[in-house]
């Protein structure tokens, strides 16, 4: 049997059916085995395509380890308190997560049972020390979990529908195939569930304007309730609530294709080689979730998040780690870059839970005192090789010494 190139899958796709949904496409380009971006790009290369904040900075890993030993005791400490990380790509998270959570409570680190899941091979082949277990798998064949499910831009990867207002009736985008190139055409939505999720979000779009819907979002958080059986879920992602996802100044809509770090133009160049997402809609999440037993808390953004477990209590002490110049400055831009205002620092965090009575999370309303007195004693966790690397191709300059005089220090 000749093995198809994706180029030839989504060709031959098309011509049976004349045109096919672009959240046909979108699952294609990602995810088919045999060239989908995720699939078959080594976790060297898909970084060169973008950053993550695992990638930024360790300390992100740390916050979330002291986050899930929190859950852990908001849970009456079980045993295993099992940790599911879907979409969890080379295991950078999961590694900086079981590294750090080796300085945390004894019976934490003992009831900790990592489990890092991907639908790429590249997770089997990434470096580790054991420390969490891997699983190849597309979605999760879990079940009776108590702990958390953590993801981090996950679901921004999930394929989406898009549509948009025309002579005020809603037509979805199709992509069709001739002359040798893709190109998008307008009908009738595929799916009543379109007109459904926007009527039942109270969203009107204006003539002309496109948006992005991920109908995937449904089944997502229906497995992710029917896995976890007691505990929470964290998701972190950029998005916004609905009004705010589908308002006027967001005409175009957010979707987006990203190439060596680059925002790439078109999703139908560079099939299989190029990033594609779009922004989460966080009101579906929560509603889904609420639907399928989840409760929401209220959503924050990164930067409030991380602030609110202690990040700048790490950020102060590196004045007095002892640490050279170079190092600081390392460090302290990457701590930033997690937090910072028009980039990680907007990202969205919600957390959910599931047969729990428990109040807010520190994440949620601030850490309280003994919290932040207890990270003045714990490890300041610092760059490694592994994120170093990715700190000075983002950053050249980083990478040079001033001088320990510079600035004024």
């Amino acid at each position: 049997m000749t093995l198809h190139s994706l180029q030839d899958v989504l060709v031959e796709r098309i011509a049976a059916r004349q045109k096919i949904t672009f959240a046909d496409f979108m699952a294609l380009v990602l995810y088919w085995p045999r060239g989908g971006y995720y699939t078959t790009t080594s976790a060297s290369a898909s970084a060169g395509d973008y950053f993550t904040a695992p990638s930024a900075h360790p300390v992100f890993g740390a916050i979330l380890a002291l986050l899930l030993e929190e859950m852990w005791r908001l849970l009456d400490c079980p045993r295993p308190f099992v940790v599911v990380e879907p979409g969890a790509g080379s295991g950078q998270l999961a590694r900086d997560i079981t590294a750090y959570a080796e300085h945390l409570d004894a019976s934490f680190r003992q009831a900790l049972q990592y489990v890092a899941v991907d639908r790429s091979a590249r997770l089997a082949s990434s470096p580790g020390d054991g420390s969490f277990e891997r699983l190849i798998a597309a979605g999760l064949p879990l079940k009776g979990v108590t702990g958390c499910i953590l993801s981090n831009e996950l679901l921004d990867a999930l394929p989406v529908h898009r549509v948009t207002i025309r002579n005020g009736r809603l037509q979805e985008i199709y992509v069709a195939y001739k002359d040798g190139r893709f190109l998008e055409v307008e009908d009738e939505p595929s799916t009543p569930l379109l007109v459904a999720r926007l009527a039942g979000e109270g969203v009107s779009l204006e003539e002309g304007q496109r948006a992005e819907l991920c109908l995937e979002l449904d089944s997502w958080v229906q497995d992710v309730a029917a896995v976890l059986e007691r505990g929470f879920v964290l998701t972190v992602d950029y998005g916004y609530e609905a009004q705010d996802l589908y308002s006027r100044h967001r005409f175009p809509g957010t979707l987006r294709c990203y190439y060596r770090h680059t925002l790439a133009s078109s999703p139908y160049v560079r099939v299989g080689e190029q990033d594609i997402t779009a922004h989460v809609d966080f009101t579906a999440v929560a509603s889904l979730g609420a639907r399928y037993g989840l409760a929401s808390q209220p959503l924050q953004t990164q930067a409030v998040f991380l602030n609110n477990l202690g990040m700048q209590s790490f950020q102060r002490r590196l004045a007095t780690s002892g640490l050279g110049q170079r190092q600081r400055d390392a460090n302290r831009m990457a701590m930033l870059d997690l937090a910072r205002a028009g980039g990680m620092g907007d990202f969205k965090v919600l957390v959910q839970s599931k047969n729990i009575a428990a109040s807010a999370i520190f994440g949620v309303q601030g850490a309280s005192a003994e919290w932040k007195d207890r990270l003045e004693r714990l490890p300041l966790p610092l760059l490694d090789d592994q994120h170093l690397a990715l700190m000075e191709a983002r950053y050249p300059h980083a990478a040079h010494s001033w001088g320990e005089g510079w600035p004024w220090r």
